[in-house]
């Protein structure tokens, strides 16, 4: 196998791209109202296409407790520039994990000559304690005619639900996504709220912690969206994991992760009317 320095598509891709742009039979990953769909929007499947990163995850950056002492200890999230990293550090990390698999995806998909890439399934799997493999998959689909876009687009849409966007305006840009961390001591406030004989009320503390991370998370994904240059974006999954860690004796933090990812969409198409009649419906009489 040839030694590969980690820039561009490894090896194994790279062979695999070279047969697909080759020509003959492709393969995809399109159920067949997918298919028929993109053919309805005006494209063809050319290719089955993968992007992945094996990433060592280590958890530099956190400083024990979340905060100390008091009534009512602060939520410090990853993206808080005014206390310690915290969990900066792994949030830059999943980062790093998910968009160097989308990069290869797309570098993959530009070698075969496609326009984009529909129906993106993104994964971390864990491989042992602290390793974890990121992986992009989906069906790279080329337009028809002689003019190609200036780069590749991607969605986690399928393809009918691309033939919908297009027949109303809108064309996918981007996969994006936004991720956070955030950490919160459980203090006096939490601990009393949380005990067995508290009865049936609200532990504001959790509360505080799911509420300022959710929303940092998707400040982040609204950023990204910003940053492609798209007019809005169609979420498709919003997920939320907490779990606790005791970093000393008697000390006992409450953490939170969310994810929020989605596709950007840019408007091409301002008229009233739709610009294609090809997905119109007939009355069934």
């Amino acid at each position: 196998m040839a030694e590969w320095d980690g820039r561009g598509l490894p090896p194994v891709a790279a062979e695999r791209a070279r047969r697909a742009a080759a020509g003959g039979a492709w393969t995809s990953l399109l159920s067949a109202p997918a298919a028929a769909g993109l053919r309805v929007a005006g494209f063809e499947p050319v290719g089955e296409v993968m992007g992945s990163m094996v990433q060592q995850i280590g958890w530099s950056g956190y400083r024990g407790c979340g905060g100390y002492g008091g009534w009512a200890a602060p939520t410090i999230t990853s993206s808080d520039p005014t206390r310690f990293a915290g969990f900066r550090p792994y949030v830059d990390a999943l980062d790093r994990g998910y968009g160097t698999a989308m990069s290869r995806m797309a570098q993959e998909a530009a070698t075969i000559g496609a326009d984009g890439v529909v129906g993106v399934a993104l994964t971390m799997s864990h491989l042992d304690t602290g390793t974890r493999e990121f992986t992009a998959l989906g069906t790279a689909v080329r337009g028809p005619g002689g003019t190609r876009p200036h780069r590749i687009f991607s969605t986690h849409l399928p393809g009918q639900d691309v033939a919908k966007l297009v027949a109303g305006g809108w064309m996918p840009t981007d996969l994006v996504y936004g991720i956070s961390v955030a950490i919160r001591h459980d203090d006096w406030q939490t601990r009393q709220q949380a005990s067995w004989g508290a009865g049936n009320i609200e532990v504001s503390g959790y509360t505080e912690l799911i509420i300022h991370t959710r929303a940092d998370a998707r400040r982040r994904f609204g950023r990204h969206v910003h940053e492609s240059g798209a007019d809005g974006a169609i979420v498709s999954s919003m997920d939320l994991r907490v779990w606790e860690i005791e970093p000393g004796e008697n000390h006992r933090d409450h953490v939170a992760e969310a994810t929020v990812f989605g596709t950007a969409l840019l408007h091409f198409h301002t008229d009233t009317a739709a610009p294609t009649r090809t997905l119109t419906f007939l009355p069934l009489r």
